[in-house]
């Protein structure tokens, strides 16, 4: 046998220890594991790709397409070890509560992982990751947070993950489920996935005076006409034309009121101040596109959010206002 038939073979062996590290691809339809057979998983008559060391349970064009493209795109700009600050270490913190400081060892299951912002922090923390994502984000994620025997990625529905259920120490899922179809059906399915006595975090979009009075739903009509291609060229269009009045209003808070009911592009002079001009378009681009050319857009109240989660085996359920609207966490009893 040859020396790169040698090295061949131990690369894949290792490429597949790697992707059945600590938790296996699983059937749902066949109630068993996938087997690993050089660059596919198969599980009787269902076969997966893997491309890029990534599982492909899903096609690349989904309702997330626009999502990915915004992520590769963007894929290191709202990272902590980019910006230098800790903006996502803030938001994740408080999320988590007194977990996050527990998390070595844990597995955890990152639902709608994007580019990476929340998975190099709980990789930071010790903790063993499987990130998943619609989109192909996850090529973005692995870019940002190389495989490992402590982190695996797959491009999946969080609706129809390929993994047994309750598998996970943790389940998150920030910034997504507003996005998706069926907001409570997607909150059981994960659910699902968590071990008694595991936790459920994740947050939502709520309603708000300010959302009724601002001028994105009048944009988001149009963008989401728009071929997904198109709508990021638009976008930096918007935000060019509107960026610099943000900028130069960005101290006076009545003036810049005012132009936010106009402007849809979302900036955070006022509440992220240490952001460079430069770091402030970038996020302006990104949320921006996010927020005008989502295909969903649900909203729930914080009583909405509690309630339904308190209707699962779930205990310890704490909901409060934070973030993009909604925060919540709780327990599998």
């Amino acid at each position: 046998m040859s020396l790169y038939r040698r090295f061949f073979i131990i690369l894949n062996f290792i490429q597949a220890q790697i992707l059945m590290s600590f938790v296996q691809f699983y059937s749902r339809k066949h109630k068993q594991p996938f087997d690993r057979t050089n660059d596919t998983l198969k599980c009787e008559d269902e076969v997966v790709e893997i491309v890029n060391d990534i599982p492909r349970f899903v096609g690349r064009d989904n309702y997330a397409l626009s999502f990915g493209d915004q992520w590769n795109k963007f894929r290191k700009t709202q990272l902590d070890s980019h910006t230098g600050l800790p903006i996502t270490e803030t938001r994740l913190r408080r999320c988590m509560g007194e977990l996050y400081d527990q998390l070595a060892g844990k597995n955890i299951l990152e639902a709608g992982c994007g580019a990476g912002r929340f998975t190099e922090l709980l990789l930071k923390q010790g903790a063993r990751v499987a990130s998943a994502d619609l989109s192909h984000a996850v090529d973005a994620n692995i870019a940002n947070c190389p495989l490992g025997e402590n982190h695996i990625v797959l491009q999946a529905d969080i609706n129809q993950l390929p993994f047994a259920e309750e598998q996970f120490d943790v389940v998150i899922c920030l910034g997504v489920i507003q996005h998706t179809a069926d907001p409570e059906k997607t909150i059981t399915n994960l659910f699902s996935h968590v071990k008694k006595g595991g936790s459920l975090i994740i947050d939502h979009y709520a309603p708000s005076f300010s959302r009724y009075t601002k001028s994105a739903f009048i944009f988001r009509y149009f963008l989401k006409r728009m071929a997904p291609e198109k709508r990021m060229g638009a976008v930096e269009k918007i935000v060019n034309f509107f960026f610099p009045l943000h900028y130069s209003l960005g101290r006076n808070r009545l003036m810049y009121g005012l132009l936010t009911r106009v402007s849809p592009v979302l900036s955070y002079f006022h509440s992220l101040p240490d952001l460079s001009r430069e770091a402030q378009y970038e996020w302006a681009l990104l949320d921006t596109h996010d927020s005008l050319t989502d295909f969903f857009k649900h909203l729930r109240t914080t009583e909405q959010i509690k309630a339904f989660l308190s209707q699962l085996n779930s205990q310890k359920v704490e909901c409060w206002v934070g973030g993009n609207g909604v925060e919540a966490r709780c327990k599998k009893a």
